[in-house]
């Protein structure tokens, strides 16, 4: 087999030299035979790689070890691609195609290194500011659970004047707001009584102040538990807080 008379990394004059040696006929093998197919099926096997790392480690929907157990199965078949692709490109010299492959097979594992930290580094950011944004409207909703609880009282009474009307003995009594009232006349007397009904009015827990790290928060909204320190709240904070406000 005759040796490629450039380096690898000489792209264009290698490309060509390739090119003309498969399409001299008069040269034994087509290396463009074995260098096209090898190189369209590491680009293949190489994005499954990446998609199921996408799915293991950022995505979560894959577990971790199926997720390793497929990049490791797949791992094999993307080298043997890229040996293809080294065994056509060097012009089927196989000690340069074996270094070739290394080559490339380094610099692949180094990118998606370099790209999954990248990425790594931008969720965490973006997730950090839709995390305040998130908090902040928590406490939005949680100030207008303290405005709702203060204007609440712990109960409310209700009066009511109705009329009652008896007889008896010859005498009508007629009971309703503003005291009693005697109707004369006889032996007819009417009479009004103030009748007055209580209604209990449900109080909406309260909003403390953690004692720890002064965070305000509903206790029995966070299951007991501060949400910003997660020290759990005193039970005289609990009292506090389901207590009517005087």
């Amino acid at each position: 087999m005759p040796e490629s008379q450039y380096r690898a990394r000489q792209v264009g004059a290698k490309t060509h030299e390739v090119v003309d040696y498969n399409n001299d006929d008069s040269r034994p093998g087509k290396p463009l035979y074995i260098m096209i197919p090898g190189g369209l099926l590491a680009l293949a096997v190489l994005a499954v790689i990446v998609f199921v790392a996408y799915l293991t480690w950022f995505d979560e929907s894959l577990k971790q070890t199926t997720g390793t157990t497929l990049i490791a199965l797949l791992t094999p078949f993307y080298i043997g691609a890229v040996f293809l692709f080294s065994y056509g490109y060097e012009l089927y010299n196989i000690p340069r195609a074996l270094r070739l492959t290394a080559i490339i097979v380094f610099f692949t594992v180094a990118s998606v290194v370099i790209v999954a930290v990248l990425f790594f580094v931008l969720s965490n950011a973006s997730g950090g500011k839709s995390g305040s944004s998130k908090s902040s409207s928590k406490s939005s909703s949680k100030s207008s659970s303290k405005s709702f609880s203060s204007s609440s009282s712990g109960g409310a009474s209700k009066s009511n004047n109705s009329p009652v009307r008896s007889s008896g003995g010859g005498v009508t009594h007629v009971f309703g707001g503003g005291g009693p009232v005697f109707v004369g006349g006889g032996t007819t007397r009417v009479e009004t009584r103030e009748v007055e009904k209580r209604v209990e009015v449900p109080v909406a827990p309260r909003s403390i102040d953690c004692p720890f790290c002064n965070r305000s928060y509903v206790p029995s909204e966070q299951e007991y538990a501060c949400p910003a320190c997660g020290a759990a709240t005193p039970k005289n904070l609990i009292e506090e807080s389901q207590a009517p406000k005087e």
